[in-house]
């Protein structure tokens, strides 16, 4: 018995290793070399057989040719990076690369047997007719492209007539274009997936009841549910980013009133073997705008091969700025902070995204200069991205030393030392509550922008400021709260139903920083077009029927507005004007100039000022910043006195 069974398992680990092998690089790339090899093999014998009638006629001239056309075709196909290419689906980009496959590999065997000929390289007596070319380039593009339309044929109409499981759950799409019908053909050709794509939904009028991709357009985004129930439809597809936010929030509104279920698709490339990951929808979607994307181009140039330096590297921002960086291979990332386990566990992801990036975790306060200026002096860094702040409007209303210490002066460390130890850029992460302050936070941080902007004028570096609104899912931010009042059955508590707030996701903001310190030349104040503002009540809302509920099953308390608030966010001084930049969702703030010297007074007597009393301090700000409004309550200050 022992011996059958060893024979058993001796056998199904050949097999995994047999498995193993096909599946292996070196089995595939020798595979794809033997395929075309054969390929272009048959090709070449075609062309001479259209071209010459009887096989004795060329046979010498294809056999002392042979080897030479094949070494070239595959070179080309290995310089293009085409040898492996598995061609799953016959697209308009995978035919002008097989076009263009062809034409090199035209040109280069008609300059190859030429050169050979004027120097005598090889045997000058091998002459191929040009039409013979002609015909070779003119067949290689038929049966490749062919044989990919073939295979899209076997994907899309074979396997489905075939395999289409009667259970499978008929669904619509949102978008009837083409696009849309590629994701369908492949969702309807896969096994096991349980759903079917039996229609399409448009935001045109002109194509209900045509056909796209051989489907059916069967309504319009705003009058789909009857039809969605006469069908028996009860899940929309939906393909991230395709429509405009204000559409999908009233698809997804439409669906939440009517039973039906909301999934959204990656707007990724996908492939007929691919699984495409269909999800539910979650609070980034509902977003009140499209969502935003920045030029990558730009930033590739700026971060490739460089050394930089991310502050506050174990925040929500400062964290997504160094994974979105890692894919542009900075040479050296430096990532500083102050709590160690964040850094520690941020080393270790950012370890795993990029191998050829060198990562260095550093502990530091950016309010200690002399710690600052022996990081500096040790890294010299080309870029600084300062995201290092105290962010809550009330912990700093009562904790106002701190905000003046780590905002203000944090932020004068870390540039100075940017310029002393000559980094090209310094960026500074703000936020809209600089903006007619009406916070401790946001006066600091006002502050801090104008000590930046201030040292830009008379600074190599170039200094650059980036202000935006409120991020989803941030650390302390609105969005983790509301999840957890959920979670515990309510309530969830907002200081006014009035209140509303600008909103980006954590990529978004990432995006902007870099793309800003990507565009900028020193002395801007950019800000992110982030659409209308979002009522934070709608936010509740949303949140409660995204985790399955109705709205009437978590209580909404409306508890007032929390020293340092302000109802609604501002992304503009009314002295500032919105000046437009090569990007299309990103903005300039024209703001008026501050002398370094009057500055440097200011933060000076402020410092000084730590060890008094807050109110002291407030009245202080309240001057240097003559905008700041603080709403802290009479009782409040009457404490602090």
């Amino acid at each position: 018995m022992a011996e059958v069974e060893q024979k058993i398992d001796d056998t199904r680990q050949t097999s995994n290793r047999k498995r193993k092998f096909f599946r292996s690089r070196i089995s595939v790339y020798a595979r794809a070399v033997v395929v075309n090899l054969l390929l272009y093999t048959a090709v070449y014998l075609c062309a001479y057989l259209l071209k010459f009638e009887r096989w004795e006629s060329f046979k010498g001239l294809f056999w002392n040719s042979l080897l030479w056309v094949l070494a070239i075709k595959m070179f080309v196909l290995y310089a293009r990076r085409s040898y492996c290419d598995i061609g799953y689906y016959a697209t308009i980009r995978e035919l002008s690369a097989i076009i263009a496959d062809s034409a090199v590999a035209f040109a280069g065997i008609v300059i190859f047997f030429a050169v050979g000929h004027t120097f005598k390289f090889f045997d000058f007596r091998i002459r191929i007719p040009l039409s013979v070319l002609v015909l070779d380039m003119l067949l290689s593009i038929v049966v490749r492209g062919g044989g990919r339309l073939v295979k899209r044929f076997y994907y899309e109409a074979i396997i489905p007539t075939f395999e289409t499981d009667s259970e499978d759950e008929p669904v619509f799409l949102v978008g009837a274009n083409s696009r849309g019908a590629h994701i369908a053909n492949i969702i309807n050709s896969q096994r096991n997936v349980g759903l079917r794509v039996v229609g399409f939904l448009t935001i045109h009028d002109y194509k209900v009841r045509m056909k796209v991709g051989g489907l059916p357009v069967v309504a319009k985004i705003d009058n789909f549910v009857p039809v969605a129930k006469k069908a028996k439809v009860e899940t929309i597809l939906f393909v991230a980013g395709s429509q405009p936010g204000k559409i999908f929030r009233m698809l997804y509104e439409k669906c939440d009133e009517n039973g039906l279920r909301l999934q959204v698709i990656p707007q990724v490339e996908f492939y007929p073997d691919t699984k495409i990951p269909i999800r539910d929808v979650n609070v980034n979607d509902l977003l009140k705008r499209d969502p935003i994307q920045l030029d990558d181009e730009q930033i590739h140039a700026l971060i490739t091969g460089r050394r930089v330096i991310v502050t506050g590297a174990g925040g929500s921002i400062g964290s997504e700025i160094c994974r979105q960086m890692m894919r542009f291979e900075p040479k050296e990332l430096f990532i500083l902070g102050r709590g160690e386990n964040r850094i520690f566990f941020l080393e270790r992801e950012l370890r795993l995204l990029n191998k050829n990036t060198k990562i260095t975790p550093i502990i530091a306060d950016v309010a200690d200069e002399r710690r600052m200026d022996e990081v500096f002096a040790q890294t010299r860094p080309e870029i600084v991205f300062h995201a290092a702040a105290h962010k809550h409007v009330p912990l700093m209303e009562a904790n106002i030393p701190e905000a003046i210490r780590n905002n203000i002066y944090g932020t004068k460390v870390v540039a100075d030392c940017a310029d002393k130890y000559g980094a090209e850029k310094f960026v500074m992460v703000s936020t809209d509550k600089a903006v007619n302050p009406s916070s401790v936070m946001g006066c600091s941080k006002q502050m801090a922008e104008r000590y930046v902007n201030a040292l830009a004028a008379r600074s190599k570096t170039k200094f650059i400021v980036t202000r935006f609104g409120n991020v989803l899912g941030s650390n302390g931010s609105v969005v983790p709260i509301f999840k957890k009042q959920i979670e515990n059955g309510g309530p969830i508590t907002i200081t006014d139903r009035r209140m509303t707030r600008y909103f980006m996701t954590i990529p978004e903001a990432s995006q902007l920083v870099l793309d800003a310190a990507a565009i900028g030349k020193g002395g801007e104040i950019f800000v992110l077009d982030m659409g209308d503002p979002v009522s934070i009540m709608e936010l509740a809302k949303d949140l409660i029927r995204l985790s399955g509920l109705p709205e009437y099953a978590i209580e909404i308390q409306e508890i007032g507005v929390r020293p340092g608030e302000k109802l609604y966010e501002e992304l503009y001084f009314e002295t500032e004007a919105r000046i437009p930049t090569t990007q299309q969702k990103l903005f300039a703030a024209e703001h008026r100039q501050f002398d370094l010297d009057e500055v440097q007074s200011q933060i000076d007597e402020l410092l000084s000022m730590m060890t008094g009393p807050h109110e002291a301090i407030r009245n202080r700000l309240r001057d240097f910043v003559p905008e700041y409004r603080s709403t802290i309550l009479p009782e409040k200050k009457d404490k602090e006195k």
